[in-house]
């Protein structure tokens, strides 16, 4: 489907901003600390096929197509450049919407339908193939508060973070049997204070966003604490809600800071490669972006929420 008159007005208007920016930045003899002209933003705010209407969640498939949710219980999928391509909805509607989303490395898209305490499981194609969880409100084993994000590993083994009562991450195997869980609400290491976004590398290593900390902590499959880094703050190195990560064909850390109004870009044992974006509504500024995905060309898409848009660029 093609983009309509609007989109791409809109499209070019924000392209024009950009270079009219970057030539004032140039001009005046300074460089800004932070780069934030966005290569890309594109959205329009409504709840029409290829409309945004405040975006949560985001990832893409192995042919850089973006799949995206939002506030009104659909999952829509874009080219990597936000050209509409189709659209399904989940089984049940919730005014907020599912708050994660994962390609596993089976293809399929891995959907943490929060507010009705499951995991769903579809083909590419929009075929639900498998739920996990019994879609009942519970803290007992194979049970949901609210769960945020879902990521496989190579045995196919399914581990899904949650928050509410809970704040845990919980362990199935790829039939959907409750396998184990570790975590717990607190402060200390190994702990959660809503764990908001999971991902995992290709040793299976596990990042978890543990939002309400300020922090990210690594473990191995089995709940070990590997790793762990971050506290409060708007320094490098520093983080406000960190709402979601991903790993980019670089082998760094990228981590979406809804509180910070931007994107920190780590390596894997946690040292700051840099920061982009500042608080605001204009071309690379943010306003609370709840997720992030990274393309195999190494561009970060930042989903900025309650902008009802998708700004990408590249650190």
């Amino acid at each position: 489907m093609r983009r309509t008159t609007r989109q791409l007005d809109g499209a070019k208007i924000v392209r024009r901003w950009a270079v009219v920016g970057l030539l004032m930045t140039v001009a005046g003899g300074c460089i800004p600390r932070s780069r934030s002209t966005p290569e890309l933003v594109w959205g329009v705010h409504g709840v029409r096929p290829g409309h945004l209407h405040k975006p949560r969640s985001a990832a893409f498939d192995t042919d850089d197509h973006l799949y995206l949710t939002d506030l009104t219980d659909r999952i829509q999928v874009f080219d990597r450049d936000g050209h509409f391509l189709k659209s399904w909805r989940t089984p049940d509607f919730n005014v907020d919407g599912p708050s994660g989303l994962t390609i596993d490395r089976l293809g399929r898209l891995l959907v943490a339908d929060t507010h009705f305490y499951r995991v769903l499981v579809y083909s590419r194609e929009g075929e639900l193939e498998l739920q996990v969880g019994d879609g009942v409100q519970g803290s007992t084993p194979g049970r949901f508060g609210y769960p945020t994000d879902v990521v496989i590993d190579h045995q196919g083994n399914y581990y899904v973070a949650e928050y509410g009562e809970n704040d845990r991450i919980q362990v199935f195997s790829p039939e959907g049997k409750w396998l184990r869980q570790w975590g717990g609400h607190g402060y200390e290491p190994g702990e959660f204070l809503r764990p908001r976004a999971i991902t995992m590398d290709e040793a299976e290593r596990i990042f978890v966003a543990d939002s309400c900390n300020h922090r990210i902590q690594v473990f191995d499959t089995k709940g070990k604490l590997l790793d762990l880094w971050g506290s409060r703050g708007d320094e490098p190195g520093e983080m406000s809600y960190p709402y979601d990560l991903a790993l980019g064909p670089d082998h760094c850390l990228y981590v979406c800071e809804y509180g910070n109004h931007r994107v920190q870009k780590f390596t894997l044992d946690g040292r700051s490669l840099g920061t982009w974006g500042t608080a605001g509504r204009g071309p690379g500024q943010l306003y609370n972006p709840y997720a992030l995905a990274v393309d195999s060309e190494g561009y970060v898409s930042v989903i900025d929420s309650n902008n009802h848009r998708v700004q990408r660029f590249r650190m």
